[in-house]
């Protein structure tokens, strides 16, 4: 089931940062770079972030969350998290169409070593546009989607 989340619950909060932790430990592993900022930042300034959040729960524990923002008509997934015990399962795929049924072009990055995040994101029709180099010399891939037609 995937549900809008509350981030001003504290719980919820809570569920999310440390659903973020193991999966970016998973993420960091992958691309070899610890200092990925949702791996690295306090629950309050993730709280802080101007995004909307839809979850994914299984039995009344979340196991997958998006962030996301719309900005001059443009989507932007910020966020985007799997537990890695439901790694695999179609819960990233389906935050991605909920957050694309919002309508309009998006716009998502993440490490250029990251293959299973890019075989995502190419399955659903991103491309990529760029790739930069960032501080600590991460290379990070940035894919841009059409939209929902």
């Amino acid at each position: 089931m995937i549900v809008p989340l509350d981030m001003t619950d504290d719980a919820t909060a809570e569920a999310v940062h440390r659903l973020a932790k193991h999966s970016y430990a998973v993420e960091a592993e992958l691309i070899g770079y610890a200092a990925i900022p949702g791996l690295t930042e306090t629950l309050e300034e993730m709280r802080a972030l101007p995004l909307r959040w839809l979850g994914g729960f299984v039995d009344n524990e979340l196991v997958a969350f998006v962030g996301f923002s719309k900005v001059d008509d443009v989507l932007d997934i910020d966020r985007l998290c799997v537990a890695p015990s439901h790694f695999r399962l179609g819960f990233a795929r389906r935050l991605v169409e909920q957050v694309l049924a919002e309508g309009g072009p998006a716009i998502v990055s993440t490490g250029a070593d990251n293959a299973p995040a890019i075989e995502l994101y190419e399955s659903m029709g991103f491309r990529v546009v760029d790739t930069v180099v960032v501080e600590g010399g991460l290379r990070v891939a940035q894919f841009g989607h059409p939209g929902v037609v």
